[in-house]
């Protein structure tokens, strides 16, 4: 299928969203603020032209054909440097950056994200300390398992990564139908908002053995890596139970746990 006689490819994980009511629910849902845009995955610019008329935007867009209709159709807005795009792979960008940040000023990440890079890009934008804000379209799923909390059954890492730097919500779920062509699966639009920088590494190392599988009690999942009589000391002082599962221990607890056991 085409959007405005452009080939969405499949291998950038394209999908234009077309619905203006999800558009500018989306400028509607932007933190009030001075912080620039950064944009991820502009597309063919159907967010992009909201943006640029309430922030100043920097774009990273990986496909070279669209780098080319975007230059374009936004060439007054480059001329008064109210629009930047950056054609090429933004992850390469985060990975070059000696100070983790994309940009070197506070920003927030306004986007429909590419769905098979989506994940990596906020943890990505979630460790940046120029990052403030994340107002960005992913699957349902992917949202979901951001803005979890303890108890659900899809609370896992990334739901404790994210409490662990602020909070997280849905701002509006998004059928199929929003997008050309549209995908097969349900989106959603939410927001995080940053209180600070992402947990260190030890930690979310230890939130993986941790989710090792998410069905199994804690105890034994930790246990695989973890000295278990230690483990059972921790617990014991935490007030878990041996049946506890992964997903019903706080993000709070987790903390507690990991200074315990490192």
């Amino acid at each position: 299928m085409k959007s405005n006689t452009v080939v969405a490819k499949k291998r950038f994980g394209q999908n234009f969203l077309k619905d203006v009511s999800v558009l500018h629910r989306i400028i509607q849902s932007m933190p009030n603020n001075d912080n620039k845009v950064v944009e991820i995955g502009p597309g063919l610019g159907d967010l992009t032209k909201y943006l640029v008329d309430v922030k100043s935007v920097e774009a990273f867009e990986v496909d070279t054909d669209l780098c080319k209709i975007l230059q374009e159709k936004f060439k007054n807005e480059i001329n008064t440097k109210q629009f930047h795009l950056n054609c090429g792979d933004v992850l390469n960008v985060w990975q070059t950056s000696s100070e983790g940040n994309l940009i070197d000023k506070p920003y927030d990440l306004v986007a429909n994200l590419p769905y098979y890079i989506a994940t990596n890009i906020i943890l990505k934008a979630l460790a940046d300390p120029m990052c403030k804000n994340i107002l960005v379209m992913t699957q349902l799923e992917v949202a979901e398992k951001f803005c979890a909390e303890a108890g659900e059954k899809v609370f896992g890492s990334l739901g404790i990564i994210t409490q662990s730097v602020g909070t997280a919500h849905i701002v509006v779920k998004v059928p199929p139908t929003a997008f050309e062509p549209p995908p097969k699966i349900d989106s959603a639009v939410f927001l995080i908002q940053k209180e600070k920088d992402r947990s260190d590494k030890g930690f979310e190392d230890m939130l993986r053995v941790a989710f090792t599988q998410p069905r199994k009690t804690l105890m034994k999942n930790l246990s695989g890596k973890y000295d278990k009589a230690e483990l059972l000391h921790v617990f014991e002082e935490l007030n878990f139970t041996l049946t506890i599962r992964p997903h019903q221990v706080t993000t709070k607890d987790y903390h507690h746990l990991y200074k315990k056991i490192i």
